[in-house]
């Protein structure tokens, strides 16, 4: 069971980047797809979640219309496409799955719930995390 970041990399602030997220080794279909971040000396915070079996998305308001999220079913891959980045999106990311049968609520809940700080400090609620991958932005 794997989950891959990828794609992270050195932008001036304006520019765009696409991180990757590839999933292996389990049924991809069955789960919502969280996307974080965490900056030096700062808590791991959420950022974007879709849940893969439809679509739902869900954006933190301060990546709200710069950043897209997406997957493709087929290649097992969730994207986070970013543009207009800016300074302080500079953290190292990753991608976490949380399985679709958690908590009894709608996708787009599980979604907002997920993203949450208080989430990332829960025991239980995230089946796999992936390897961070680094981002930064310069002025």
């Amino acid at each position: 069971v794997q989950l891959q970041a990828s794609g992270g990399g050195s932008v001036q602030a304006g520019g765009s980047l696409r991180l990757s997220c590839a999933a292996s080794g389990f049924t991809f279909d069955d789960y919502v797809i969280g996307w974080f971040r965490q900056a030096p000396g700062k808590e791991r915070e959420g950022v974007s979640c879709i849940s893969v079996s439809d679509g739902t998305t869900y954006y933190v308001d301060s990546v709200k219309g710069r950043f897209t999220v997406s997957s493709d079913n087929a290649k097992n891959t969730v994207y986070l496409q970013m543009n207009s980045l800016k300074p302080e999106d500079t953290a190292v990311y990753y991608c976490a799955a949380v399985s679709s049968s958690w908590a009894a609520v709608s996708s787009s809940w599980r979604c907002r719930i997920i993203t949450t700080t208080q989430a990332t400090k829960m025991t239980g609620v995230y089946d796999y995390w992936g390897q961070g991958t680094k981002v930064t932005v310069s002025s």
